[in-house]
Parts: structure tokens; C-alpha cells; sequence
């Protein structure tokens, strides 16, 4: 009796998971639908006037980038007088010094450019954007990361929509790659993005709801940052978390699909996956945090709809690790063996759920290389399957009320890297991934001898997933990293066109 009363409760919570990421994928069909109909906004007349623009940087240990950065600012095409550049450096290795350097060779050229310290780390991103704020003179606040190299005409091309428009206060532009094809690695985080930018970003404007600022590579107006209260560090998604409340305060947000900043996606897994869990972990802070607000908000029902499902998005990683967990004893218990019931609830899953996921990042796949994008496919669902344990628990220790460290994501810079400076950092999450991996090796073994080969790639997926991102950790963080003899640390960084003045 208590074997029958365990198969049933297995089932049960398998199905009931399979049942919520359909959901979730169904969502996924909606954006895709509005993504389709996206028109770009209307380009505005110019200013008469160029009004006074703050460019803040924040950066911590940014050893590697920080001249790169620097040389792309200083070539943004926007009246010097307009302008003023804020250098907002936490570090606590040579980058301060590097960087203390570089700015005053720039400021020695007449542009505008303050390298602002503070004496302790306080509020991590969030408490140097609070603290440049409150030193800025700008009307519009451009914020980019270390890793981000903006075009010269950004400003030019943002700056008219937030003028022309008093209740816009946020504009983002979409990421752009510069590593993509440094690595198996670098190509999925691209199509990752890719579909968050092209698909999410794309269709939530379109759609008219909530979405967000993503941290950089995008324009503030100051009043909407004032009138939601500021930056604050209580979640890990600052960006996220203020997006929110700009918006339930009034404020509308444009999205620039056509206007791209390049960046450079992290080159060791470890890196990849404390971004991943970081953000997976402040999204649902995040949901902790507002819901409440925005459920009393009078705003359309429509939205507060969305909302939950936007903030709570990441709910997916643990249903989907649940999923993993369950599918082999769901296996054994015999779901797998038929009947229509078993059947109808599978294809409902594929349907909504794999297929979305395919349909959401093929829909994103865009312009030269396209095509060969596609071969990645297979890479990336076993990527996503391989995130579900790391981002699993990032979600669940956000729901029980843990905080948590801002930690940075490592760069290393265009110039190249070999063995030798710096080693990458290691959980013991690997052990459980490669724990997970032997769990399908054994899932796999079972469902061929039982001829339940239409189960095989599920488990494979899985099994590559799990077992690739253990080894991965494991191999990466073995590894040191140095510049490479003769290369100096922002090599590269004449790439926009100016290079910074010489020592």
C-alpha cells in the first residue's frame, strides 16, 4: 500500500511540474506572437539644446577592461560641455590605480571625468550608483558596465526619445557580443541573450507591459530614479528592482532593438553560472519584495498579471530540477508505459514547453550566422538543463529570505589570456552536478533495456547537462589566467575609434 501511495505522489508532483513549465512556455508563445508585431519607436527631432548627461561606470576589479571601457566613453559623439564622466571604482587591487591613471590623462584632455572612490564597498552596484547619483550634475544618467563598450553615437541616439518625452524615464538598448565565438561557451550565452533581448525585451515592449532595465547599456532620466526611491541593495537585481518601481510610479520605458552595445560574455563556466544564479536569486527578491505593492497598485490587471509572472520567471529553474529528480522514478512507477493520459500530458509538455523554448531562440536568431546557429540548439537545451540544480537553489534560498553577495562577473579582456594570473572560483555544486550526471547514465541504461527509447533524449539531455557543467567547473577552476607577454591590460581598446592618451 505505501509503494502504490509513493508511486502516486511521485506522479503527482511530476505531472504538477510538467504542468507549470507548460504554462511557462505558453507565456513564451505570447511574447514570441508580440515580438512578431514589434515596430521600432519613431527616431525624435534632436534637441534644440543637448541637455547635461552623467556617464556612470561602475567597476570593481576591472584589471583587465578598464582601459577598454575608458577609451570607448571618451569617444561618445556628444558636446563636451553636455557631458560629464564618472569613473565609480570599488576596487581593491591595481585596477584603482590603473584606472586614477587613466582618468586623469583624460581629464587632462578637457573632457569632464571624476574617478570617484568610496571608502567602504556599502550596497556592492547598487551603493555606487546611489553614491554617484547624489555627486552627478546630469539631467540623464547613462550607466555601462566594465565589460561594455557603447558606440559613439549611443547618447546621440537615446538621449532625443527620453527629451522629446517627460514621463519616459529609461531607455535600453539590446547587448551585442564581442566573443561569441571565442568557445562553445560564449556562443550559447550569446543565444541566451539573444533571446531575452530580441524575443523578451523585443515583445514586452511591443505588448505595452513592465520590463526592465538591464543593468547597463541604457539612459535614466534622474526625477524617475528620485521618484522610485533610489537606488537600493536590499535584493541582487538592483536594476530589476528599480525598473519596477519607476514604473509603478508612472514612468514608461523604451526599448532600441537597432541600437546595440557590444560586451564581452564571461569565458569561464564558474563566471557564467554565479552571473546565472545572481540573477536568478535577485529576480525572485525582487517578487519577495513588490508583489505586494504592485498588487495594490492601480494600475491594469493585465499587468500586475504579467508582472508575477515576469518576476517570478525563475521559478522554472527549481520546477524544472523537481522535473529532473522525478522522471526516472516517474519512469519506473510507469508513466512512462502508455496510455492516454500519460501521452496527452507529455505532448502538452513538448508542446509547450521544449517547443517554445526551440521556437523562442530560433525566433531570435538573426542577421549573418544565423544558420549556423542553429546547430547550437542541442548545446544550449542541455546548457539550460544543466542550469537547473545551481539556479535551483539560488531560487530557493531567495524564497527562504537569504541575501546573499553581489559577486562580480570575472572579464578578461580582448587582449587574450593564457595559464598563469588568476584562478577561477569553485562551489561544490560540481559534485552534485556530476552526482545528477551518473543519476541519467543509470536512467538511460534502465530505459533502454525497457525499450522506452523515446525517453532517451530527455535523459540525455540532462545527463550532458549536468555532467557538462561539473566538468567544466571542475576543469575551469584549475586554471590560472595572466595577460600574455607584451600585452598590455585594455589591448584593444582603439576599437571605437580613439585610443586613450599615452602614459
Amino acid at each position: 500500500m505505501s509503494g502504490t501511495l509513493g508511486a502516486v505522489v511521485v506522479l503527482g508532483v511530476y505531472a504538477a511540474s510538467l504542468v507549470l513549465l507548460a504554462l511557462f512556455g505558453l507565456h513564451r508563445y505570447r511574447l514570441l506572437l508580440a515580438a512578431r508585431r514589434a515596430r521600432p519607436p519613431a527616431a525624435p527631432a534632436n534637441p534644440g539644446v543637448w541637455p547635461l548627461v552623467t556617464v556612470e561606470l561602475p567597476i570593481y576589479n576591472e584589471f583587465h577592461v578598464v582601459h577598454r571601457l575608458l577609451a570607448a566613453v571618451a569617444a561618445l559623439d556628444y558636446p563636451l560641455d553636455r557631458l560629464e564622466i564618472q569613473v565609480l571604482d570599488d576596487s581593491d587591487d591595481d585596477t584603482a590605480e590603473l584606472a586614477a591613471a587613466a582618468v586623469a590623462r583624460l581629464a587632462a584632455t578637457g573632457l569632464a571625468i571624476s574617478h570617484v572612490r568610496r571608502e567602504r564597498r556599502t550596497g556592492f552596484k547598487a551603493g555606487a550608483l546611489a553614491h554617484g547619483l547624489a555627486l552627478a550634475r546630469g539631467e540623464f544618467v547613462a550607466i555601462f558596465d566594465a565589460d561594455f563598450v557603447p558606440p559613439a553615437d549611443f547618447l546621440r541616439r537615446t538621449i532625443p526619445h527620453l527629451a522629446a518625452d517627460p514621463r519616459l524615464g529609461m531607455v535600453q538598448a539590446r547587448w551585442g557580443h564581442l566573443n561569441r565565438q571565442a568557445s562553445l561557451l560564449t556562443e550559447v550565452q550569446a543565444l541566451l541573450l539573444d533571446g531575452h533581448f530580441a524575443v523578451d525585451q523585443r515583445g514586452r515592449y511591443a505588448a505595452g507591459l513592465y520590463f526592465n532595465f538591464n543593468g547597463t547599456a541604457g539612459v535614466w532620466r534622474r526625477s524617475a530614479i528620485e521618484a522610485a526611491g533610489g537606488w537600493q541593495s536590499d535584493t541582487l537585481t538592483e536594476d530589476l528592482d528599480l525598473s519596477y518601481r519607476a514604473q509603478l510610479a508612472g514612468f514608461r520605458f523604451a526599448y532600441l532593438d537597432d541600437l546595440v552595445v557590444p560586451a564581452e560574455l564571461p569565458a569561464d563556466v564558474n563566471a557564467f553560472k554565479s552571473q546565472q544564479r545572481r540573477w536568478a536569486r535577485g529576480s525572485l527578491q525582487t517578487a519577495r519584495k513588490l508583489l505586494p505593492r504592485i498588487a495594490a497598485a492601480p494600475v491594469a490587471t493585465r499587468l500586475k498579471l504579467e508582472a508575477v509572472v515576469h518576476l517570478c520567471g525563475n521559478l522554472a529553474w527549481p520546477l524544472l530540477a523537481v522535473l529532473a529528480v522525478l522522471s526516472p522514478p516517474a519512469l519506473v512507477a510507469g508513466l512512462a508505459h502508455g496510455g492516454p493520459l500519460s501521452t496527452a500530458l507529455h505532448g502538452l509538455a513538448f508542446v509547450l514547453g521544449t517547443l517554445s523554448v526551440v521556437s523562442f531562440y530560433v525566433a531570435a536568431m538573426r542577421g549573418p550566422g544565423a544558420r549556423r546557429r542553429l546547430a547550437y540548439l542541442p548545446v544550449l537545451m542541455a546548457v539550460g538543463a544543466g542550469l537547473a540544480l545551481t539556479n535551483g537553489l539560488a531560487v530557493g534560498a531567495a524564497l527562504l529570505g537569504r541575501g546573499g553577495d553581489f559577486v562580480r562577473t570575472a572579464k578578461t579582456g580582448r587582449a587574450g589570456v593564457e595559464p598563469g594570473r588568476y584562478r577561477g572560483s569553485l562551489d561544490v555544486v560540481w559534485l552534485l552536478e556530476l552526482a545528477f550526471a551518473a543519476y541519467f547514465a543509470v536512467a538511460m541504461a534502465y530505459a533502454w533495456d525497457e525499450g522506452l527509447y523515446l525517453t532517451l533524449p530527455f535523459f540525455a539531455m540532462f545527463l550532458c547537462g549536468f555532467g557538462g557543467m561539473g566538468i567544466a567547473s571542475l576543469l575551469t577552476a584549475t586554471r590560472r589566467y595572466r595577460w600574455r607577454s607584451g600585452a598590455k591590460p585594455g589591448e584593444g581598446a582603439t576599437v571605437v575609434g580613439r585610443a586613450l592618451p599615452a602614459d
